[in-house]
């Protein structure tokens, strides 16, 4: 994994951290629970007797590769700061390497693509909808929102990697 060799601007003292022995838990918790929990809100289409159906169990290859992507995502962040996950938007790193090469946002998409699991595996609208309104969620606010303050701290080195790497998923650009 590539990081930035450009050296923390020296602005005030980040004091956010969260311990990567809570960050799992507390991640799987919000991406594993949530959707069942907000399941219980509407019919769990294509289950037979309280079971999942053939095509609901199928949504279970899309949760595996999504808690598999949060899960690297975020044993990556906690490598490249030894005090804790660094909670604010304006980290003292840039990642660009292993997913960061092929999506400027691998930890929103496994969280969609894991949560778009949930949707198949319960069948449900109430699930659905929380997928739809992740993805705007991501899209228009807290992409754009990052990206703007990764560009301000790290400048021509975002840029460059911002014009060869998709927002969302795909090949590089040279």
């Amino acid at each position: 994994m590539s990081t930035s060799n450009i050296p923390d601007s020296g602005g005030p003292e980040r004091t956010k951290f969260l311990s990567p022995w809570l960050a799992y838990p507390l991640a799987l918790l919000v991406w594993e629970v949530f959707p069942w929990v907000i399941s219980l809100l509407s019919t769990h289409y294509g289950w037979i007797s309280r079971r999942p159906g053939l095509w609901n169990l199928l949504g279970l290859i899309p949760v595996l590769v999504g808690t598999a992507g949060l899960i690297w995502g975020v044993t990556v962040h906690s490598t490249q700061s030894p005090q804790g996950i660094e909670w604010e938007l304006d980290r003292s790193y840039l990642l660009r390497g292993g997913l960061y090469a092929l999506s400027r946002h691998p930890m929103y998409l496994s969280e969609l693509v894991l949560l778009f699991g949930w949707v198949l595996f319960y069948g449900s609208i109430a699930v659905l909808i929380a997928f739809a309104v992740s993805y705007v969620f991501f899209n228009f606010y807290a992409m754009p929102l990052e990206e703007r303050t990764l560009e301000a701290h790290f400048g021509e080195a975002y840029r460059e990697y911002k014009n060869k790497v998709p927002r969302w998923f795909g090949k590089r650009r040279m």
